[in-house]
């Protein structure tokens, strides 16, 4: 039966979120109904409302997002009902050439990046009886959401949901950036260049790995005492001191790695030079559409430095999901510190504001 929610709905113009009512449908084939507990307010949302990226519109916001299992549709065999799931933004195909290869996140066959379940649809409408778009066929700042059964992995039941919903998004996407994309090891020194909630992240997965010394740099002394408190080695503070300067002393010549963890064009373009020879830089932080950056081509290939894009930290969700939240119950990764504020629904715009002011580590929308 078609229920109502409240959602934090873009209009595709301006950047303010308006809390309507849409009406939710039942899923169909091979899809979930999830019952939000929480939704991570991530820099990707900020990127839509800001003007940076583009969507169809109205938009349901949010894609960090963790619930239980309400209803399923036919044929659908991962999860039941009851279950406590955290939601893929990049849902897998599970047939195409990438995902064979075990690269969910190179998936050619998702329609996630239009904002559509697999048969081209989408599940919300409007009070006028419009199409309602959720983002990333997610749309997590709401109270129900029907998303493609490879989108909802279970996990265990005793991981909170704000915690579970950021292992959706940040989490993955720091720690996989280290374990996964540049494979870190054990005393391997490493920078990192912004301290947000994937930067966070991406500190806590050097020290889960060993790497040695770890390096944070961002502009907010909040944000650096957080590094510190996940296995920063030292800090930076970016703005009152020599960054490249301070990070090659504190590494002894340059970083083994440096992971760029804005999408800033000045960051990026800093990434070669706080490397050693031979040394690999991870582009993490995702910039506006059409940006470009300038790099010394002839330094970087005759020092031998590779640079990595890394997109959802090379996840597999299915995969990763679950053995980060282990991580987290083994008291492994100490994620609840990543959650500074805890919001309701109507309270979300401020969220955003903060994030612009760089303040907070991580905010997240709390459903009653």
């Amino acid at each position: 039966m078609p229920r109502t929610a409240r959602a934090a709905v873009h209009a595709g113009t301006g950047d303010r979120l308006e809390i309507r009512p849409v009406t939710v449908a039942d899923p169909g084939p091979g899809e979930v109904l999830v019952r939000l507990g929480a939704s991570g307010v991530c820099g990707s949302d900020r990127h839509v409302l800001d003007g940076e990226w583009h969507l169809p519109s109205p938009t349901v916001m949010g894609h960090e997002g963790a619930g239980v299992v309400e209803a399923v549709g036919p044929g659908v065999q991962d999860v039941a009902v009851g279950d406590h799931v955290v939601l893929s933004w990049y849902y897998p195909c599970r047939r195409c050439r990438a995902c064979a290869q075990g690269k969910a996140w190179a998936c050619t066959g998702t329609r996630s990046g239009e904002c559509l379940l697999p048969d081209g649809s989408t599940r919300l409408t409007g009070e006028d009886g419009g199409t309602v778009y959720p983002y990333l066929a997610l749309g997590t700042m709401a109270e129900y959401a029907v998303v493609a059964e490879s989108a909802a992995v279970r996990i265990p039941a005793e991981v909170p949901f704000d915690v579970a919903s950021l292992i959706g998004c940040s989490i993955t996407t720091g720690v996989g950036a280290v374990v996964n994309n540049a494979r870190v090891p054990a005393g391997a020194s490493a920078v990192v260049l912004g301290c947000g909630g994937v930067g966070l992240a991406v500190v806590m997965g050097l020290a889960l790995v060993g790497a040695d010394p770890v390096v944070a740099v961002d502009t907010s002394e909040e944000k650096l005492a957080a590094a510190r408190s996940f296995g920063a080695t030292s800090t930076v503070r970016a703005g009152a001191e020599d960054v490249p300067a301070r990070v090659r002393e504190l590494t002894d010549g340059g970083a083994d790695f440096a992971f760029e963890v804005i999408g800033r064009t000045e960051t990026i373009e800093q990434v070669p030079g706080l490397l050693a020879t031979a040394g690999t830089g991870v582009l993490v932080g995702l910039p506006a559409e059409g940006q470009k950056v300038a790099i010394d081509v002839l330094e970087l290939a005759e020092s031998g430095k590779t640079l990595v894009g890394s997109n959802y930290g090379g996840a597999v969700p299915s995969i990763d999901f679950p053995r980060l939240a282990r991580l987290y119950l083994d008291g492994r990764l100490p994620l609840d510190g990543l959650v500074s504020h805890r919001v309701r629904l109507d309270e979300v715009n401020e969220a955003f504001d903060a994030m612009r002011a760089g303040e907070r580590t991580r905010s997240v929308v709390v459903f009653d």
